[in-house]
């Protein structure tokens, strides 16, 4: 049966930046916004978690809560559960792409949420393929925003 409301998303980041600084810069939500322009805001409430404020295409800012969940670095992997709006988690996995020492990185990320917001559950079935396309966008200007800040000068990472 078709839950209207539950989505699970994957994309992969193809990166030109060493494993290691691609995760450190996953790894600090509050820096989000300098390069993804569709997270708005993010304040942090405690050392695990913060408040998030999410806007694609759509008109519609998503208000969500991330709580760490696990960070480990020898793995490359990153999780948060996710509250508010949308609940469920995310992840994102960190591996080197390529031959040893070629510097490149894949990013995987993956996100398994229901939609709680009332307005978003209202328009889940004529919506959906809309949700689907805004978080596709938000993805890709997402990459296009983290390959632009690993390829600038050093500082700035």
């Amino acid at each position: 049966m078709q839950r209207w409301t539950h989505y699970r998303f994957r994309s992969v980041w193809d990166l030109d930046a060493p494993p290691a600084l691609v995760y450190s810069v996953l790894e600090d939500p509050a820096r989000y916004p300098l390069w993804w322009t569709q997270v708005r805001r993010v304040r942090p409430v405690d050392e695990r978690s913060g408040t998030a404020l999410i806007r694609s295409v759509l008109p519609y800012g998503i208000h969500v809560t991330l709580t760490g969940l696990l960070r480990d670095p020898a793995r490359g992997v990153l999780e948060v559960a996710l509250r508010g709006d949308i609940e469920g988690w995310a992840r994102w996995t960190v591996r080197p792409r390529g031959g040893p020492g070629a510097g490149r990185t894949r990013a995987l990320y993956e996100q398994e949420v229901e939609v709680r917001a009332a307005l978003l559950r209202r328009f889940a079935v004529p919506g959906r393929p809309l949700f689907r396309l805004n978080h596709a966008l938000m993805m890709r200007a997402g990459r296009q925003g983290l390959a632009a800040l690993l390829a600038g000068p050093p500082e700035a990472v």
